[in-house]
């Protein structure tokens, strides 16, 4: 790493949170204009990163001399946020003198998205002069990830006299494995599954790679921590241990490692007390991606490989958000301020737009009564509210963009009658529809995400509960934004953080596709902060999916050829 990145990335504080990969970014030129009649431009790259508004340079290529099409060996190499909008800057430079950019002739600059360009793998667009006219000149940048932590580890666990938590039977354990991250927040790394009545369990072999187990570092803190499951969700603590990947791969030689379940309560009040269980590991194979044709795919495969995000958002328009014409109304449009409806859709549209070619985004409503006769709907197209057939354009219907969608908000606002009730299901059912016709393809083509901003707790929990079950087989996510002051704590159990949805009927989720936050929690921060919460877990949500699935990324093969003979 360059020292000018390493400055660059302290002021851009990209080194508080781990990256879910790096990227590395080639870029090259055509069409830069003469100097004069003798002499060609002597052209130079600098890329730059948004921060707080202001531009910094991250990092510059070489001088090509006497070039008006450089094709540019420099590799940038940039830690890629899927939760985060990266904005880069691309200025073309002439550097006519040894004084460098002190000197040199502004020539043109490009600025996009790192989302944009990982999604299209390859980004033309021409370069703007001065005053944003744009020339006869152009910038080509190219994509890739940077190899090297798509290893990945088999583990198995299992248990040995736990505590029994339970009064009539013993406790139903299952282990949890958390990542701790460098500012000290905890990543949930794998969950096993649940062992009935059994307090010496043995949980299924799971597989990971070692860039979501540790981020790469052998010696970075594993968190494990074990439950007594119960059906209300509010799961029984019983103890915990930490280790770390160099520990584990101590079982790779055959060896059962073993750890102590501590619960840190009963050790201090308990004075003969030792532990509440053994937890072992009884196997550790590592898969080398070099040594082996077996790997597991990674997201920006999937996303350079041609998978899109089809992002749809749903809207609360119940009564309980207030008057919009009134300022205290959650719905309540300020000329200079937006409401955290629109705070929340933008802070994560902005994100998922970038992966979406078309930009045709879905936008519903719910719980509100719509012209023309005034009905309670539960599923509603924000951009059909001015058509009579407005049963008929629900399925079609949809906005041009984030700002799209925001326009159609705030236009139907006047024509709806906030009303009732909060029903979720119906979206769930409508997204979960169209997430079911693609999984029929067999095709890494595309994945959805729902956003529902609901202003109080839903009333159809359970059949939410059959919803999300039964959407957490198909390629789909949802996130819910709890917008407003209500006591969203009965909205926690949707979100698989806590244990394990079940739909009504005892079916468990097959996956955690639910990300649940309250809008308040970030009240103070910026809507970055927001969009990262609630988008952090979707890159291991799509590679969950499609892992599990056997699903490949469509394109993989060409892209990998053009990985392993690229110059």
């Amino acid at each position: 790493m360059s020292n000018i990145y390493e400055s660059a990335a302290t002021t851009l504080d990209l080194f508080n949170t781990p990256c879910l990969t790096k990227v590395e970014l080639r870029v090259a030129c055509k069409g830069i204009s003469d100097r004069d009649a003798l002499s060609k431009p002597d052209p130079c790259v600098v890329l730059k990163m948004q921060s707080h508004g202001q531009w910094f340079e991250v990092d510059r290529t070489e001088v090509i001399r006497s070039s008006s099409s450089p094709i540019f060996s420099k590799v940038f190499t940039i830690d890629f946020y899927f939760e985060e909008v990266q904005r880069l800057r691309f200025e073309l430079h002439d550097i006519s003198s040894h004084n460098g950019l002190k000197d040199a002739d502004f020539l043109g600059a490009m600025e996009c998205t790192l989302g944009q360009i990982v999604s299209q793998r390859k980004l033309s667009k021409a370069l703007l002069k001065q005053g944003n006219t744009a020339g006869k000149s152009s910038i080509t940048v190219t994509a890739e990830e940077l190899s090297g932590n798509n290893d990945y580890v088999e583990l198995a666990f299992s248990a040995n006299k736990l505590d029994d938590k339970d009064f009539f039977s013993k406790s139903d354990p299952f282990l949890e494995i958390f990542r701790v991250n460098d500012d000290g927040t905890g990543s949930l790394v794998h969950r096993t599954e649940t062992i009935m009545n059994n307090l010496s369990p043995v949980w299924k072999s799971f597989k990971v790679s070692l860039n979501t187990l540790c981020s790469g570092d052998h010696q970075r803190e594993l968190k494990c921590t074990v439950y007594d499951w119960d059906s209300n969700g509010k799961h029984d603590f019983i103890g915990e241990f930490q280790t770390t990947f160099r520990e584990m791969k101590g079982g790779m030689e055959g060896k059962q490692i073993q750890w102590d379940c501590i619960n840190p309560k009963y050790q201090v009040k308990k004075k003969n007390y030792r532990n509440s269980g053994v937890v072992t590991l009884y196997q550790c194979r590592l898969s080398l991606i070099r040594k082996t044709r077996t790997r597991m795919h990674s997201f920006l495969d999937y996303i350079m490989g041609g998978c899109q995000i089809q992002f749809t958002v749903a809207i609360d328009f119940t009564a309980s958000n207030g008057d919009p014409r009134n300022s205290c109304s959650l719905h309540y449009i300020h000329p200079y301020q937006p409401n955290e409806y629109l705070k929340a859709l933008v802070a994560v549209g902005e994100i998922c737009q970038d992966y979406d070619s078309d930009k045709m985004f879905p936008a519903f409503g719910f719980g509100g009564q719509i012209p023309p006769d005034f009905k309670v709907s539960n599923r509603f197209a924000l951009s059909c509210i001015n058509c009579v057939c407005v049963c008929v354009c629900v399925c079609v219907c949809v906005c041009a963009g984030i700002q799209g969608v925001v326009e159609a908000y705030q236009n139907c606002l006047p024509k709806i009658q906030l009303y009732g009730p909060t029903n979720i299901a119906p979206i769930i059912q409508k997204v979960a529809s169209a997430a079911s016709e693609e999984m029929h393809t067999k095709e890494a083509m595309e994945y959805f995400i729902l956003l529902i901003l609901t202003d109080g707790v839903i009333t159809d929990m359970a059949d939410t509960r059959e919803a999300i079950v039964h959407a957490s087989h198909l390629p789909m996510s949802v996130i819910i934004v709890g917008i407003g002051n209500a006591d969203f704590s009965d909205m926690q159990m949707l979100d698989g953080d806590d244990g394990i949805l079940r739909s009504p009927k005892g079916e468990p989720v097959l996956r955690d596709i639910v990300q649940f936050v309250p809008f308040r929690s970030f009240k103070h921060a910026s809507p970055a902060a927001l969009a990262k919460s609630v988008l952090a877990e979707v890159p291991n949500q799509v590679v969950d999916y499609y892992n599990n699935k056997g699903i490949k990324p469509k394109n993989l093969s060409d892209y990998e050829s053009s990985r392993a003979f690229s110059p």
